[in-house]
């Protein structure tokens, strides 16, 4: 991995970010107000659940590290059946799909950055987990997967003029909604999600 300007990693959870915290040889740093894992050129931000840690998050990364681009990176739910689980996903549009325009009713779109050379597809981001078939059936007329903080993350960028790049794994699909099942798949595959960002993601960062 070269060296440039300091990278700052994004993830809900320790579950998702563990490979990475042993495979990069992140130590703990901090635990509030969120906890930090970090070597000398990379910072991983455990934000937690939801929109607003997210966002603050982000807000706090971009004043503390000053990274070159953000990444956010995680597990989310695919909304259609031709994706499945493991896959790996650029996300190039990130949805608010719970926040809507007040006057126009319309739902919020943020643009994250796009690297070239990765299948993108489109993210929607909900405060409340989205397992039931028929509510991911009607949100899949707008997006391609769903999770809890990327859209948020989006726009505390947007609205701080910088740049960040959003990597997603599919941890459950239509066909899963039980909660202990969808730990199961992240165990499962966060681990090769772990080795393709830190082989075709970060180590092209100059």
């Amino acid at each position: 991995m070269q060296k440039g300007s300091p990278i700052c990693i994004i993830m809900a959870t320790i579950l998702e970010a563990q490979p990475f915290i042993d495979a990069l040889s992140l130590s703990e740093a901090e635990r509030r107000p969120f906890k930090l894992y970090k070597n000398e050129d990379i910072f991983l931000v455990i934000s937690g659940i939801g929109k607003a840690n997210a966002a603050m998050a982000a807000v706090l990364c971009w004043h503390r590290f000053k990274p070159g681009l953000m990444y956010n990176l995680g597990a989310a739910g695919s909304l259609k059946p031709e994706y499945s689980l493991g896959d790996i996903f650029h996300i190039s549009e990130a949805i608010e799909y719970d926040r809507p325009h007040l006057r126009s009713g319309e739902i919020r779109i943020h643009t994250p950055s796009v690297l070239r050379g990765f299948q993108t597809v489109i993210l929607a981001t909900k405060d409340i987990p989205v397992v039931d078939p028929e509510e991911r059936q009607e949100m899949a007329r707008n997006a391609d997967l769903v999770d809890m903080e990327g859209a948020s993350i989006a726009h505390a960028c947007r609205k701080l003029d910088k740049g960040c790049a959003i990597f997603k794994f599919v941890s459950d699909t239509p066909d899963h909604s039980d909660h202990h099942d969808i730990v199961e798949n992240i165990k499962y595959y966060r681990t090769s999600f772990c080795e393709l960002i830190l082989d075709q993601v970060l180590s092209v960062i100059p």
